[in-house]
């Protein structure tokens, strides 16, 4: 399939399931409550799901290299309908619990297997440029669905729940229908015989899954605390921060879909990736500062942009470098930005209990060890390369 006509699909394609997803986020926490949900009983309805994408991240990249791309992508997007139309449902806590579970599991296949998709019909030089495209559709469907999600809970807590369920059942028959497959028989082949289910996590490449980690630990806390540090620093409403978030965004969508693509062409990912962290952690400062609307917007989104880099370009370079199937290595990257999101938040909290700038320290310390950790990548790969005269002959 040419890359051409592949990207804008497969753009739309994440769209329309972050969408959906997007939708169900500022209803679920009053949704559970009407259930019975207690505060604590919520937090694990949150977390069992990143638990369950943990978990399944890995098994469904490796299924990817074996079976295909385009089945497994089907499987993740029907898997996510069926856990909207499984909520709406849902009059007790433990089948709201059963459909998060099964999401979790299911939907978990969807960004490492596109991720996969856009490393196999993407040459090396243009890889940075088509993961930015899917991480912009992701950012952006982040940004669509959670306002279409409060304007249509006023109608009923469930119908945003139908409506999630429908766009993503929409966005199955779209893959079944237009999306071809990339993988030819040959790399399947060739995967079958690597038998670790963590093959991708060997060799200096590791070091970028541990890289990952630490970005998405200081991301998911900086997104658990921020409503309460913008209340107590700069008396802003959950409006006021519902456009600082979509500022943020809408930036954020821009540099990715926008400047990855021809950043990593000019300075190649090393460079791009350490620019994101530099940024993301003088963000990280700033916000320290924030003292009303403009302000917090302004350093938000100094944040996201920094932040928003990183990820589709460590995606690049690990697919890339590593010798393990494509979808191998990106649902081992997701499974690690799975990690940083259930002990983010949790963290976070803590840290803002103590003192409300702390998540902001900790996350600019954070991506110290992130820029320290990719000086480290550098120097083992450099050091591989030396070690093995092999790979300089062309």
């Amino acid at each position: 399939m040419e890359t051409k006509k592949a990207l804008p699909i497969l753009f739309l394609v994440m769209f329309l399931v972050m969408v959906g997803f997007g939708i169900i986020i500022p209803v679920i926490p009053f949704y559970a409550e009407n259930i019975g949900a207690s505060p604590a009983e919520l937090g694990w309805l949150m977390a069992v799901y990143s638990l369950m994408q943990l978990l399944f991240a890995p098994v469904w990249g490796r299924v990817s290299d074996r079976i295909g791309r385009k089945p497994v992508i089907a499987i993740g997007i029907a898997g996510l309908s069926l856990s909207f139309f499984l909520t709406a449902f849902s009059t007790q806590l433990w089948m709201l619990f059963a459909a998060r579970i099964i999401g979790g599991i299911l939907s978990s296949a969807n960004m490492p297997t596109v991720m996969a998709y856009v490393a196999d019909i993407t040459s090396e030089e243009n890889r940075g440029k088509g993961m930015g495209i899917v991480g912009a559709a992701t950012g952006l469907g982040f940004i669509f669905g959670p306002a279409i999600g409060g304007m249509f809970s006023k109608i009923s807590l469930t119908t945003p729940f139908y409506i999630a369920g429908t766009i993503s059942a929409l966005t199955f028959f779209l893959v079944l229908f237009i999306l071809k497959e990339s993988l030819t028989e040959e790399n399947r082949h060739q995967t079958k015989k690597r038998a670790s289910l963590f093959s991708a996590f060997t060799g200096s490449v590791s070091i970028l899954f541990l890289l990952q980690l630490f970005i998405s630990l200081s991301l998911s806390g900086l997104e658990a605390t921020f409503a309460y540090f913008a209340a107590k620093k700069a008396g802003l409403g959950t409006v006021q921060l519902g456009y600082i978030f979509m500022i943020m965004g809408l930036a954020s969508a821009i540099v990715q879909g926008g400047l990855i693509g021809r950043l990593t062409k000019k300075f190649g990912e090393g460079a791009v990736i350490q620019g994101g962290i530099i940024v993301s952690a003088i963000g990280f400062g700033c916000i320290l500062l924030v003292k009303d609307f403009t302000t917090a917007a302004i350093y938000l989104t100094i944040f996201g942009v920094g932040n928003g880099v990183i990820r589709p370009t460590v995606s690049a370079l690990i697919t890339k470098r590593s010798m393990a199937g494509h979808g191998s290595s990106t649902g081992l990257l997701s499974s690690f930005d799975s990690l940083g999101r259930i002990i983010g938040p949790p963290l976070g909290g803590w840290l803002f209990s103590i003192q409300a700038g702390l998540p902001y320290i900790s996350g600019a310390i954070l991506s110290l060890f992130a820029f320290v950790l990719y000086r480290i990548y550098v120097l083992k790969s450099s050091k591989t390369i030396f070690y093995m005269p092999e790979l300089t002959k062309k």
